[in-house]
């Protein structure tokens, strides 16, 4: 493995989870493109979480002091120069978007985790795909997250759970608002996931504006 790819560790919560969501042979997602933009914006949030910068004050985010610096300072200065604070869920909305689909992939292709794949069609209109050019990274993340879930490494027989870190029980929550989780561990106990998932406010968001998206799809058809 090329020496400069990072660990599964030091990939932010929008890298892992866009790795984890995305078929590793073809480079294309396993989820709608909606669920894909909403459930990145929301892992946008929690990364800024994590990091310290933000954090859910009652009903709103607010930014709550200094942080190191990250892929997501955009998104920060956002956040901080509202002159009135936004729940998460309407930041969620604010955030998403393909353009952050793809700055987020097309950082992983700068770091020789996944391929920038383009391909034209009738010559007009193109399409790009991100297979992945190197897997240790996201064997990483699926060896945690059985840990976490109390699975050997098959994903087939329970074992006593690990209690994860703050950083894998938010990938773990984000996974299962986007409805992954069940998908890539369907051995899993999904009341305990729930369990461990249920106070991590950005997935709560993620959840409350797919159920909006999806009652407009179902109106307009």
């Amino acid at each position: 493995m090329n020496a400069a790819i990072p660990k599964a560790e030091d990939l932010s919560l929008p890298q892992a989870f866009l790795l984890l969501a995305t078929n590793d042979k073809d480079g294309e997602p396993e989820l709608p493109a909606y669920v894909l933009r909403t459930t990145v914006a929301g892992a946008i949030l929690a990364e800024l979480d994590l990091l310290g910068a933000i954090a859910a004050r009652g009903k709103h985010v607010r930014a709550i002091g200094a942080a190191p610096e990250s892929d997501f300072q955009h998104e920060l200065e956002l956040i901080r120069e509202k002159s009135r604070p936004h729940t998460p869920k309407r930041w969620v909305s604010m955030l998403e978007g393909r353009g952050e689909v793809h700055r987020v992939y097309e950082g992983m292709a700068s770091l020789g985790i996944v391929e920038h794949v383009g391909e034209k069609h009738l010559g007009l209109f193109k399409s790009t795909r991100y297979p992945e050019k190197d897997h240790a990274p996201e064997a990483a993340l699926l060896q945690t997250i059985q840990t976490a879930l109390g699975l050997r490494p098959s994903g087939a027989t329970p074992a006593a759970a690990t209690p994860p870190d703050a950083r894998t029980t938010a990938l773990i929550a984000l996974l299962q608002a986007a409805g992954l989780l069940a998908r890539l561990f369907p051995e899993a106990d999904q009341n305990r996931a729930r369990e461990l998932v249920k106070n991590h406010w950005p997935s709560r968001a993620v959840e409350d504006e797919l159920r909006l998206i999806r009652l407009g799809l179902a109106d307009a058809a």
